[in-house]
């Protein structure tokens, strides 16, 4: 395992509270405290009756095999394309089934300059800052239990310079400058939900990004995450790279997440590329050299990430080709249903190499047994007893008791 493993102590307990000695035990992985996630957006028909133009439940399965987070859209334009009309129900909906097999969500994003409401465009830039705090309180309050991780504000660095569509964010950001923008994002927020993780999420991996952040604590705003982006449709980043990254962001103490990532089983978009948005090709297809290639460079992307302390969770940005970002063959599924090697090789890390089968333990004289695993939960059996247990590495052993 990486160094993500931990030694973890369980004392077991008869039910007079003695310990139980020289028994064993069988310790089993339920759940991974780390979160790998993936986007949900292709399971909002299947959440809510709709068909699809592809098998749903064959991709929710391969998806609940693997993934224990998901990432919902709240894009304003999309979510709530007439004024006053959002689609709330639609999307309980889709966080309740999510929730309902036991996987923990994000909402992406409170605030954003792209696909964002039309009809702001033309309005007073005071009653854009109105419907806009608005919005986020309503959201966030009306998902608060389903949704309590928000992508509270996303892609500030670019936000008051974004000029390729008109749009009311924009305005708003120029009027009132980054700073005062986010800090309408998280405080809006966090008063409708006091409990909600805020995460401040970016592309932008330059200098301008760490300014930004060292702006926002000076100025004293809580961040709760800091979120990076790593679309890497120009190819991998590699080691090195990442590892300098990790270290310029890890500096200011926050818990990293890597919320967007993405890994193309087929030809590369050209480096000369600026925005990724301004690549349209026709057709571009998932080929086997691609996909050996995938299959390499996420096994070391997740190996690098999940390594380093701050790093607590990757969203990788696709599960399936069909109608993926850009129409890049950026998925670990295949559009006809087929799992790629991708798919396989992060299966076979996340509940293989990185999980505890069940395994057969003998306590000591103490009642103590030990043994390396993720934090995470963990099904304890002893004969007919059976317990649930969380375990994180950090403490002394943990009592239960097991009859």
């Amino acid at each position: 395992m990486t160094s993500r493993s931990s030694l973890h102590q369980l004392k077991v307990l008869t039910a007079d509270g003695s310990p139980a000695a020289d028994r064993d035990i069988v310790v089993e992985q339920t759940k991974h405290a780390f979160g790998f996630g993936n986007i949900g957006f292709d399971f909002i028909p299947l959440a809510n009756g709709c068909a699809s133009e592809i098998d749903l439940e064959h991709l929710a399965e391969l998806y609940l095999d693997v993934f224990n987070t998901a990432t919902l859209p709240f894009y304003w334009g999309q979510f709530e394309p007439e004024r006053g009309k959002p689609q709330t129900e639609r999307m309980l909906a889709t966080a309740r089934w999510f929730r309902d097999r036991g996987v923990a969500l994000k909402g992406h994003p409170l605030v954003w300059h792209t696909v964002c409401a039309p009809w702001l465009v033309g309005l007073d830039v005071r009653e854009i800052e109105q419907i806009q705090r608005e919005r986020i309180r309503r959201d966030v309050s009306d998902f608060a239990g389903l949704i309590d991780t928000w992508d509270a504000i996303n892609e500030v660095v670019i936000m008051p310079v974004f000029d390729k569509e008109p749009n009311g964010v924009t305005e708003l950001c120029m009027d009132l400058g980054r700073l005062a923008t986010i800090r309408l994002a998280f405080d809006e927020a966090r008063a409708a939900n006091p409990s909600a993780t805020l995460l401040l999420n970016d592309f932008d991996m330059s200098t301008a990004y760490e300014c930004l952040i060292e702006g926002v604590l000076e100025a004293g705003i809580k961040l709760d995450v800091l979120g990076l982006q790593s679309h890497m449709h120009q190819g991998y980043w590699g080691e090195e790279k990442t590892n300098a990254i990790l270290e310029r962001f890890a500096r200011y103490g926050l818990p990293i997440h890597f919320t967007e990532t993405t890994l193309l089983s087929g030809d590369l978009m050209p480096e000369h590329i600026v925005d990724l948005n301004d690549w349209q090709v026709e057709h571009w297809p998932s080929t086997p050299e691609g996909e050996a290639r995938q299959a390499d460079e996420i096994e070391r992307h997740y190996r690098t990430l999940t390594s380093h302390p701050s790093v607590e969770a990757i969203t990788y940005w696709g599960i399936t080709d069909h109608d993926a970002w850009l129409g890049a063959p950026g998925g670990l599924v295949l559009a006809d249903g087929r799992p790629k090697p991708a798919y396989e090789t992060l299966r076979r890390l996340i509940k293989d190499e990185w999980w505890v089968k069940p395994t057969t333990l003998r306590t000591d004289a103490q009642g103590i047994v030990q043994f390396d695993g993720w934090a995470g939960d963990y099904l304890i059996t002893a004969g007919s007893a059976t317990a649930d247990v969380t375990l994180s590495g950090d403490n002394g052993p943990v009592e239960l008791t097991l009859g």
